[in-house]
């Protein structure tokens, strides 16, 4: 049921554990395989090793920044972590960055060699602005792709940054470089928090933020590249729980990747997700779960395509939550009311802005005219 075809590489699940310190050597690669990931991204590859500064990790119930650039494990130092990586067997994929064509096509014959079953160029680092500009440059994304797809025989994949002002057109570059596929969205620079009391940020420089606090750039990056690219995608931001899985595939992506949550949540959290992700597809009768696949991209309109309906809110007869009084609170038309405990909608004020409809707990409110 769960079994997906990504790259030409047979994958028991969808589930793919991110590139990040979680996955910085083989052991813990070995350690997301064996809590039931369908494959591994390795921590990000360079050629020269940088060392680590402290802190370098700081995290709230949303979610993380991470200013830790690449591994510090030296490329040769890599074939005997896939070695042990992949001792019971397992799909690994390498991600590698460089600043050049040349360097990155060198590296990933070297991965490959090593026994990696794809390759995932990292071409965006929120912590080095100058990377995010590479990121951004279709043509350089092109020469780098074709690079690589010249130097090796096993998928390659281009990790897209957010941080540019057409996504779709990178994704356009990666495919006629004949790039495998790719992945969006890596984290997105930001400062996660400030302490107010000892005025000190979270980490003491910007860095990449991930988890739930991306999510919503990452679904909408995803349905962008579906909708204007016929390439395979792996979505990736802010995935915790299956059915944030369901929500990215269902927008385009062909599997997902899970990052943030095994900092927050631990390695269980691999497990937890494609569990959930086996019974909602056993609820919903499917046979294979790529059948979801851009399932929701036929109700997404861009703007322009937007009709001006005379809709309103409307109330059912669903019980409100106990001590709830959000959709009277929020209303910013004052057209939400509730009369001898009933709620009731004033026809007049309500202009059909939805808020309301979203923010019940009890889903009591929809639109309709």
């Amino acid at each position: 049921m769960l079994k997906t075809n990504f790259l030409g590489i047979e994958l028991e699940n969808p589930i793919v554990v991110a590139a990040g310190p979680w996955n910085r050597d083989g052991a813990s690669i070995r350690a997301s395989l064996d809590s039931g990931a369908g494959a591994v991204v390795t921590e990000s590859i360079v050629s020269d090793t940088v060392m680590d500064v402290r802190p370098r990790i700081a995290a709230d119930e949303m979610g993380a920044q991470n200013i830790r650039l690449y591994s510090d494990i030296q490329i040769e130092g890599w074939e005997r972590e896939m070695r042990i990586a992949k001792a019971k067997g397992g799909v690994v994929i390498a991600s590698i960055s460089g600043h050049s064509p040349s360097e990155l096509a060198y590296m990933a014959s070297k991965m490959e060699k090593f026994g990696a079953d794809g390759i995932e160029l990292s071409v965006s680092n929120p912590a080095v602005e100058s990377l995010e500009v590479v990121a951004s440059d279709a043509n350089t994304i092109y020469d780098m792709t074709k690079a690589v797809v010249s130097a090796v025989k096993i998928p390659v994949t281009v990790k897209l940054s957010q941080n540019t002002t057409n996504i779709a057109k990178v994704a356009k570059a990666v495919k006629a470089a004949n790039g495998s596929g790719v992945t969006a969205i890596n984290t997105v620079r930001g400062i996660l928090g400030v302490d107010i009391e000892s005025a000190s940020p979270a980490l003491f420089t910007y860095g990449g933020i991930s988890g739930e606090y991306i999510r919503p750039l990452g679904l909408a990056s995803v349905a962008t590249i579906a909708q204007t690219v016929d390439i395979p995608i792996c979505g990736v931001g802010g995935v915790s729980t299956g059915r944030h899985a369901v929500e990215y595939m269902m927008l385009g992506a062909n599997v997902v990747q899970v990052g943030t949550s095994v900092i927050t949540e631990g390695y269980g959290i691999i497990r937890k997700i494609v569990q959930e992700l086996e019974v909602w597809a056993q609820n919903h009768n499917l046979k294979n779960i790529s059948d979801i696949r851009g399932a929701a991209l036929k109700n997404l309109k861009s703007f322009d395509e937007m009709k001006y309906e005379p809709s309103i809110s409307t109330v059912n007869s669903t019980l409100c939550t106990e001590n709830c009084s959000k959709c009277i609170d929020l209303c910013i038309y004052k057209a939400v009311t509730r009369t001898s405990g009933k709620i009731s909608i004033d026809k007049g004020k309500c202009t059909g802005c939805g808020l309301c409809v979203s923010i019940c707990p009890a889903n009591k409110l929809k639109l309709g005219w």
